[in-house]
């Protein structure tokens, strides 16, 4: 294991600086559709 308990895929990738770098990241897709649709609803009443 190593040292700084840091985690990576078998390409070597970093696992938490992918997380870390998605949470700065803004909306998900599911989230901007239902941001939309909640919108889009709201303006047909």
């Amino acid at each position: 294991m190593d040292l700084n308990n840091k985690r990576y895929t078998s390409a070597g990738t970093d696992i938490a600086e992918v997380k870390r770098l998605n949470d700065q990241s803004g909306l998900s897709y599911n989230a901007v559709k239902k941001l939309l649709g909640k919108q889009y609803l709201k303006s047909k009443n």
